[in-house]
């Protein structure tokens, strides 16, 4: 179970920076925990990844929130077209919207995402993306 998030105003500093497992991209990629909620609260993170790294197709049972931090990162949701995201870019995937995203080749990409949690979870890893067009 996730800790509840801080019911009082609350600083965080700069914490433990860790990789994320290997199999949710490419390649893995930096991720620090910013708020860890419990059911129906939100869990937020910073996240960055090296060039050419992208995610896996994923669903996020409550939805996600992407805000771009640096860099330049692609996204595409399952019906749609690839989209280049740039610094001050936010993007929202629909609770249950399949989709993936990640750094372009030629570039880092940082974000800070935003998804409640459901059930325990915030995520659904899925298959590997087989191409970005």
């Amino acid at each position: 179970m996730s800790a509840s998030n801080p019911k009082t105003m609350t600083v965080r500093r700069p914490g433990k920076v860790v990789r994320s497992p290997e199999d949710v991209a490419t390649a893995p990629f930096w991720v620090e925990m910013l708020l860890d909620g419990a059911d129906g609260e939100n869990t937020a993170m910073r996240a960055t990844l090296d060039p050419g790294t992208i995610t896996r197709w994923h669903t996020h049972p409550q939805g996600q929130l992407l805000y771009v931090l640096s860099g330049q990162g692609l996204a595409q949701n399952e019906s749609g077209a690839v989209e280049e995201l740039r610094a001050g870019d936010a993007i929202w995937f629909a609770p249950g919207e399949r989709h993936w995203h990640g750094a372009t080749d030629d570039s880092p990409f940082s974000y800070i995402s935003i998804q409640p949690s459901e059930n325990g979870s915030v995520v659904e890893w899925l298959d590997h993306v087989e191409r970005r067009s």
